[in-house]
C-alpha cells in the first residue's frame, strides 16, 4: 500500500481533492445564500430566477457542468481564470474551472438547505419584525438568515459531504485529485486493482467521517431551542 502510495502521489491527489472541497464550499455557501435570498424576496422576478436557477442545476448531471465549464466557458466563450504567463496554466485552469462547476452545481442544494432552516423559523417572528418597522434586507440580516444558518447545519453538511465525493467528477477535464490517482493506478498496477479501489475508498472515509461527527456536534450545539 505505501508504494502505491508514493509511486501515484496519492497524498498529493487527496489534497488536490481537499483543495477543491475548501474552495468549491465556499463559494457555494456564497451563490447559494444569494440565490435563497432571491427565493425569500417579495419580488416575483427573483423568486422565479431563483427558482428557475435551483430547478436547472439540480436536474443536470454535475459530469455535464464540469465538462460545459471547460469546452463551454474556456473552450467556446474564451473565459480564461487563470494566466496564460503562468508555468502551469493548464493545471490553474482546470481546477479553477472545476471549482466553478462545482460550486455553481452545489450552490443549488445550499439554497435549498437554507430554505429548510428558514421552515423552521415561527411565521410570527418575521411578522413581528415587520411590525417594528424592519425592512426585508434588516427582516434577513437580524431574524431569519442567523437562526436559518443554525436550523441548516445538518442538511449543509451533507451537501458538504457529498461536494467532497463529488470532487472524482472533476477527473472529466483533467484535475489531478483521487479519481485522477485511481485511474492511473488502474492502468498501471491491475494486478492489484481491488487494493487500489480500497486505497482510494479509505481516504474519502477519513476526509468524510470527521466531516459528519463535526456536523452532529454542531448542529446539535448549536440548535435553535423552541
Amino acid at each position: 500500500m505505501l508504494e502505491l502510495i508514493n509511486d501515484f502521489n496519492v497524498l498529493a491527489a487527496f489534497w488536490m481533492t481537499i483543495r477543491l472541497a475548501l474552495w468549491s464550499s465556499i463559494f457555494a455557501l456564497l451563490i447559494g445564500t444569494v440565490v435563497a435570498i432571491m427565493r425569500l424576496s417579495p419580488v416575483g422576478v427573483l423568486q422565479r430566477a431563483g427558482a428557475a436557477y435551483v430547478t436547472l442545476l439540480r436536474n443536470t448531471p454535475l459530469t455535464l457542468i464540469i465538462i460545459f465549464c471547460s469546452l463551454g466557458l474556456w473552450g467556446q466563450l474564451g473565459i480564461e481564470p487563470a494566466s496564460r504567463e503562468s508555468d502551469t496554466f493548464i493545471a490553474d485552469l482546470n481546477f479553477r474551472l472545476a471549482v466553478i462547476g462545482l460550486a455553481f452545481y452545489h450552490a443549488a442544494f445550499v439554497t435549498e438547505a437554507i430554505r429548510s432552516g428558514v421552515n423552521t423559523i415561527p411565521v410570527g417572528q418575521a411578522e413581528a419584525a415587520r411590525s417594528i418597522g424592519l425592512t426585508f434586507s434588516q427582516n434577513l440580516r437580524h431574524i431569519i438568515l442567523p437562526q436559518a444558518f443554525r436550523g441548516a447545519i445538518t442538511p449543509l453538511g451533507n451537501v458538504l459531504i457529498a461536494l467532497i465525493k463529488n470532487t472524482t467528477v472533476a477527473v472529466a477535464i483533467g484535475v489531478a485529485e483521487a479519481a485522477y490517482a485511481l485511474r492511473n493506478m488502474i492502468e498501471f498496477r491491475p494486478d492489484v486493482i481491488l487494493l487500489n479501489f480500497f486505497l482510494i475508498a479509505i481516504g474519502f472515509v477519513i476526509l468524510t467521517l470527521p466531516t459528519g461527527l463535526a456536523v452532529s456536534y454542531f448542529s446539535q450545539k448549536l440548535v435553535v431551542r423552541r
